[in-house]
């Protein structure tokens, strides 16, 4: 069995200190084979904010794959946003757009999906999607193989069509040839667990979806700070939601889903 702490939508610049201490005390005792990061590790992509976001990564478990969301592109400085998008993100978190982490139970791949373009949105391109065929498509079948982004391939009921990423379908019709198992994003400060299949409707195939709310940031929206604990024992997956609880001062169990996969892919138990 493999378990990955999966965080997202830190924010630092706009963080809670309260639940900082806390964040890592949990998780340093959960003792996850892999932390993922789902992206915007700092609120304006400053030199300060990205410094703040490495000594909380570095006080963490490791292998950890980390990929950069739309807020680690400069918003105000057009001259960086432009020519320099991901400078800072390089310089002080990882110069390694394409993360990678593989063993005998899991495969886990990073890509960058924020834009200088867009101020919120993301997308893929056709030769990001190529690697990721060529990245999963070789790997052992029995692997459970998870891809990593900031922006999600599906969105709860009521959130605009427009926050998903962009030619999601090009992508998840390529990867499903590759048997693609999970998904992981975040942008959305919302926790949120789905079935590809419902959107998609892929012949036998149903790969999970998995949204994490902000692990840090102030900006909730409606939600307390969370983060997803995965556990990855094939046929089975949990995800865990372990929610803030500021009156107890700790992060605790708020929600366990369980799937299995079939011949139709992976199923809610």
């Amino acid at each position: 069995m493999r378990t990955i702490v999966h965080l997202s939508d830190l924010h630092f610049g706009r963080v809670d200190l309260t639940v900082v201490e806390p964040l890592i005390e949990t998780i340093t005792k959960i003792k996850p084979d892999l932390v993922a990061v789902s992206g915007d590790l700092t609120q304006r992509a400053r030199s300060r904010q990205f410094q703040e976001a490495r000594a909380f990564l570095d006080r963490l478990p490791k292998p950890q794959v980390i990929v950069p969301g739309n807020h680690d592109v400069p918003l105000h400085n057009v001259f960086a946003r432009f020519l320099e998008p991901l400078t800072k993100y390089r310089r002080y978190i990882s110069d390694d757009l394409w993360p990678f982490h593989a063993d005998n139970e899991i495969a886990v791949l990073g890509v960058n999906t924020a834009r200088s373009l867009t101020i919120k949105g993301g997308r893929v391109n056709a030769n990001q999607v190529a690697l990721m065929r060529d990245r999963f498509c070789d790997l052992d079948p029995k692997l459970v193989k998870i891809l990593v982004t900031h922006h999600p391939f599906d969105l709860p009921e009521g959130h605009d069509e427009k926050q998903l990423v962009g030619r999601a379908r090009m992508a998840m019709e390529t990867l499903a040839g590759c048997g693609a198992d999970v998904f992981l994003a975040g942008h959305l400060h919302v926790s949120h667990t789905s079935h590809s299949a419902t959107r998609y409707q892929i012949k036998g195939h149903s790969a999970l979806v998995i949204q994490a709310g902000t692990a840090t940031s102030t900006r909730g929206r409606g939600e307390a700070n969370s983060f997803n604990l995965i556990h990855v024992d094939r046929p089975r997956i949990t995800v865990e939601r372990l929610e803030w609880k500021a009156e107890r001062k700790e992060f605790v169990l708020a929600m366990t889903e369980h799937f299995d996969h079939t011949p139709d892919g992976w199923l809610r138990v």
